[in-house]
């Protein structure tokens, strides 16, 4: 299932991220590429070792795990640490799948990538092409987000960023390891947490039928999660 996930970063805080990015010094993006998507990739990337990487993905991490819809959508057991890249005109990365196992930065820790994920840190009227093209069962979606929201989808999935046309645009990327592997259970539990907010929403935590669907979705994590 694709979320799009809004407000992940305010706006003052994509202004932030902005100005510190505008003046960085970039690499190509083809350092973080397996052997197949680096055929494909042409885009730039903020250093790993950069310590402007460092800042700007703690802020990120804290906003990511402090984000409620974030948090039901994910379940989230480990998280690899947010890049950022951007992509001025004519550049784009064409369609991949994003590395199974991933290695956790400065460390030997390696996590499966469950969920792939984009901050967006340009507003879509200061670039054209750009979209995020994510393919599923039923064909393919274009994702061109406002900036300081996040799209969230398997990363199973093939996907692209077609060529930018005008402009540059700036986002972050992570990928999560979710307690619930199987796509498919995560959407039951997402739907069925959606179910009981709205149900405490309109008639409080005590009512019955709030406990006993929170006592069914702990005991479906309870029984499926990996931790």
């Amino acid at each position: 299932m694709i979320h799009h996930i809004p407000n992940v970063l305010t706006k003052q805080e994509v202004a932030l991220f902005r100005q510190q990015m505008e003046t960085a010094q970039w690499v190509g993006g083809k350092v973080t590429a397996g052997t197949l998507s680096a055929s494909v990739k042409n885009n730039q990337q903020l250093s790993e070792q950069d310590p402007l990487t460092h800042a700007l993905s703690e802020k990120v991490m804290h906003a990511i795990w402090q984000n409620p819809t974030f948090q039901t959508a994910a379940l989230p057991h480990q998280i690899i640490p947010p890049l950022f890249n951007r992509y001025d005109e004519a550049e784009t990365f064409g369609f991949h799948v994003d590395n199974s196992i991933r290695l956790i930065r400065g460390t030997n820790h390696k996590i499966r990538t469950d969920l792939s994920c984009t901050l967006f840190l340009s507003e879509s009227d200061e670039y054209d092409g750009g979209e995020l093209v994510i393919e599923d069962t039923y064909g393919y979606h274009e994702v061109k987000l406002p900036a300081g929201d996040v799209v969230l989808y398997p990363s199973t999935s093939l996907h692209e960023v077609s060529s930018v046309t005008r402009g540059t645009r700036f986002a972050s990327f992570f990928w999560v390891q979710s307690m619930i592997r199987d796509d498919a259970k995560r959407h039951l539990l997402f739907n069925l947490d959606e179910s009981i907010r709205n149900l405490r929403s309109a008639h409080g935590d005590a009512y019955a039928e709030v406990v006993k669907l929170t006592n069914i979705y702990h005991n479906l994590i309870r029984m499926w999660a990996e931790v």
